[in-house]
């Protein structure tokens, strides 16, 4: 598939440093809330976005089996699974995705191009994905009625991403509150010297969380409603070693670095 050029005016200031804000989109709900976010990042720090999408092939290679059905997620009701409806279905997401962008910066001063591509989404994303870059992707997503329980895609992107990931949940708007981070035993660094400016301007501060534990994280974390989690990705690791739906029962912004 083709990229899709940015039509808006080159005459903007150069980006910052290089870096961009890649939005991985799927059409979900939950990705189109973390589109928003995308959009006011690159807007804040002129950076260009690059909305995502890819159009899964291991999805297309399931249609060549002729016992392949899908199944309503509302009515239960099943019917087959062809290439011509996984066409149909990639087209309808494709123009919805494309909607969404439009509104998004509609009266924002962003360069943007929507990158359309057809191939394993996290190796597509992981090969377009640079260290300078931010990547925005939402905590749930195509599989959302499931649950917000960590796909596996979802996992190895903000494992092996290269660059920052702000992992998007719906459920809280980005609230004025501090960045949460896991201090040492050790003396307290200073962590916000320690992040990209464009990251730490969306949060109010950083504060300690003194634990490390997956199970305490997630009950110091219950009633939280406004700010974010900082997690190193060797740290997100372990965590998740303990409890692999520990990121879904953390109902706030994410934001996962090297």
């Amino acid at each position: 598939m083709n990229d899709r050029e940015p039509s808006h005016d080159r005459q903007q200031a150069p980006l910052l440093n290089g870096a961009r804000v890649l939005a991985l989109l799927d059409a979900s709900r939950h990705s189109l809330a973390a589109l928003a976010v995308a959009v006011d990042l690159a807007s804040r720090q002129q950076a260009e976005l690059v909305a995502l999408y890819v159009e899964d092939t291991n999805l297309l290679a399931c249609a060549a089996f002729p016992f392949s059905c899908e199944i309503g997620s509302q009515s239960g009701t099943t019917r087959p699974l062809t290439h011509a409806s996984l066409e149909a279905t990639h087209a309808r997401q494709l123009q919805r995705v494309n909607r969404a962008l439009s509104a998004a910066v509609a009266g924002r001063h962003v360069r943007h191009r929507l990158d359309v591509r057809r191939g394993q989404v996290a190796s597509e994303a992981l090969t377009r994905a640079g260290p300078a870059d931010v990547l925005v992707m939402g905590k749930a997503g195509a599989t959302e009625r499931w649950g917000r329980r960590l796909g596996s895609t979802s996992r190895r992107l903000i494992l092996e991403a290269p660059c920052a990931v702000l992992l998007w949940d719906e459920r809280h708007p980005l609230r004025p509150g501090p960045l949460r981070w896991l201090a040492q035993a050790t003396a307290e660094p200073d962590v916000a010297a320690t992040i990209p400016e464009p990251l730490i301007s969306l949060f109010d501060g950083v504060a300690p969380l003194h634990t490390h534990h997956a199970e305490e994280l997630a009950s110091l974390l219950a009633q939280a409603e406004a700010g974010g989690l900082l997690l190193h990705r060797a740290e997100l690791a372990l965590l998740l070693d303990e409890d692999t739906d520990l990121l879904a029962r953390v109902a706030l912004p994410i934001l996962v670095v090297p």
